[in-house]
């Protein structure tokens, strides 16, 4: 994008056509008629090339002009790590899930969800050291899966990032209503649009903007802010504990598997997504101060910490009110006044409230940093990955975000949509479990083309395997054995075949998922399952958005992603001529 000293001289309010179109594709009409003309041979050329570590790290960086800043540590990443996971979901899902379907062993739903999660975050940590940019799974898929992954991704990051900033702040008005005692209509204005889109949420919106402008004024300050709100949260919550464990009835944990195996994996499906937002705690890297140090800690350490308190919430619930008796939609708010604290009530709001602004700050964060490496690569406008030079944050990036967003949170009611976040988030987790594996056993130049088939065919087998387990489950519901009697042993062998057949050609220089293929494939089996509990009516909607993301990327993604794979070629082989150039003679 230029040398340093013309980077200085331009400003950064500057909105030209060769800010958003510098490729050599969209010259002219001309040029882009001639690109369209050679689809079929860029997308097989995309299809098959894939990024690499210095790529990713050292020449899309340069996309933006100025660095981000690293003022972040462990102890920023923990205090993230809690406002970006801990929001309503604990408050919401514990009594709905318990009341229909776990029972008292909405406990054990938490723990199993809580597993598949640090599956995933073990496999986020490992790319997040060895590539620490901004650009989170993006980054780590273009490198091992490719560009068209990575870019099935991003659409749905995008997709993730808009809509459940909407849907979180849509939450922050009803709850603030209700803590106002008033009804969670009460501060929209009804029209007479249709139903869905109906009532107008200006709060909402206004809410989003609020905290895009904290995130956009910088990342040490938003982490201020996270710290004071997660700290309040984080009282609430131990409040919480302490109050219910004090009022506890140990009668009420019997029967303990009320609805039995069925209705607990049920439950972890849907409190799974309670754990969500994890991952933008990985786009954080690049503003580390020590990513090796500070990412294992942040990530590992708030996960775990949040599992256990879940566990603890849920537990102390089910102990203090039977699970018939809970209310699905205040569940926290009537125990304790079932047990004559009904002031506790504001607590919990509180809390809720404190929650969903903290999930809000850190998701303007983490979301325009995917956004922001998304537009290095040029899969959308590279005028999105610049980065102002006195902030040090991704002004363009966070606005992309957030203005479609608030439009979103201001007009509807988003009960369609919300859908679409929890198999967005589970495909994207799956598909990190698997580049995980390519990572470990596969190195281009190095690995033959004998043991890539064989990766190939073992890494679809445990992937099929993990959906007959998925679609067995969904059809008979757990009440017959004999369809896992073969998937089950498919899966074992298929990952016994990857770990005796196969060997590791990475190590990881500081820190590595353990116990690879086994967690790694686990990770699949265990997202897979949790995405066959979703309606057909998701796959649908799913099915619809990937459709209108491939037309994008065939019109426009992919010529530009071509174009400058080209450019980063030409580059690359001018710096090994000048070295060659410059080596002393023998």
């Amino acid at each position: 994008m230029g040398t340093e000293s013309d980077v200085e001289q331009r400003s950064y309010w500057r909105f030209s056509k060769q800010d958003f179109f510098p490729e050599k594709s969209f010259e002219n009409l001309s040029t882009y008629t001639s690109a369209l003309s050679q689809t079929r041979l860029r997308l097989k050329d995309r299809l098959l090339s894939r990024s690499d570590e210095a790529t990713e790290l050292v020449y899309l960086r340069r996309q933006s002009e100025h660095s981000m800043k690293r003022q972040l540590n462990w102890w920023d990443l923990i205090w993230f790590g809690f406002g970006a996971v801990i929001g309503t979901g604990i408050f919401v899902l514990t009594g709905q899930e318990a009341h229909d379907h776990a029972g008292p062993a909405i406990v054990l739903s938490y723990v199993a969800s809580g597993l598949s999660a640090m599956l995933s975050v073990f496999c986020y940590t490992e790319f997040a050291i060895e590539i620490p940019v901004a650009g989170g799974s993006f980054a780590y898929l273009r490198v091992e899966l490719g560009d068209l992954a990575a870019f099935i991704a991003a659409g749905n990051i995008l997709l993730e990032s808009i809509i459940g900033g909407a849907a979180v702040a849509r939450g922050w008005t009803s709850y603030f209503t209700t803590l106002l005692d008033r009804h969670p209509n009460s501060l929209r204005i009804h029209t007479n649009l249709a139903h869905g889109f109906d009532l107008l949420d200006p709060l909402a919106a206004g809410i989003l903007i609020l905290a895009a402008t904290i995130a956009i004024t910088s990342a040490k300050k938003t982490s201020y802010l996270n710290w004071i709100a997660s700290a309040v949260n984080t009282a609430v919550i131990i409040f919480v504990i302490v109050a219910g464990f004090a009022h506890a009835d140990a009668s009420n944990l019997k029967p303990f598997v009320p609805y039995e195996a069925t209705g607990v994996f049920q439950a972890a499906a849907i409190v799974y997504f309670a754990y969500g937002g994890f991952d933008n705690i990985a786009t954080m890297a690049e503003e580390t101060k020590n990513p090796q140090r500070d990412i294992p800690i942040g990530l590992l350490g708030s996960m775990s910490l949040i599992t256990i308190i879940y566990c603890l919430m849920a537990l102390s619930l089910v102990m203090m009110q039977n699970y018939t008796e809970l209310d699905t939609n205040a569940a926290y708010s009537i125990a304790f006044q079932s047990v004559g604290m009904k002031w506790a009530k504001y607590l919990v709001d509180l809390g809720a409230l404190k929650g969903m602004t903290t999930v809000l700050l850190v998701g303007a964060l983490g979301q325009a940093r995917y956004t922001t490496h998304i537009a290095r690569s040029h899969m959308i406008p590279p005028f999105f990955a610049l980065v102002h030079p006195k902030t040090g944050t991704p002004i363009y990036a966070t606005l992309l975000v957030t203005i479609p967003s608030a439009v979103v949170a201001l007009f509807s009611s988003l009960d369609v949509l919300a859908s679409l976040l929890s198999v967005s988030t589970l495909f994207i987790f799956m598909m990190m479990a698997v580049a995980l594996l390519v990572r470990r056993y596969y190195m281009p130049g190095v690995t033959s083309r004998a043991n890539a088939a064989r990766l190939a065919a073992l890494v679809l087998l445990i992937i099929a395997a993990s959906m007959g387990t998925s679609a067995y489950w969904g059809l008979k519901q757990g009440r017959e054995w004999v369809g896992y009697a073969v998937t089950v042993p498919v899966w074992l062998a298929a990952t016994l075949g990857i770990a005796v057949m196969l060997p590791q050609e990475r190590t990881p220089k500081v820190w590595g998922v353990p116990m690879v293929p086994w967690l790694p494939s686990l990770s699949i089996a265990m997202n897979v399952f949790l995405m066959g509990s979703l309606s057909g009516a998701t796959f649908v909607r799913f099915g619809v958005c990937t459709a209108i993301m491939l037309l994008y990327y065939v019109l426009f993604g992919v010529h530009a992603t071509y174009d400058m794979a080209q450019q980063i070629k030409v580059e690359t082989a001018k710096i090994e001529d000048e070295a060659e150039e410059v080596k002393p003679s023998p």
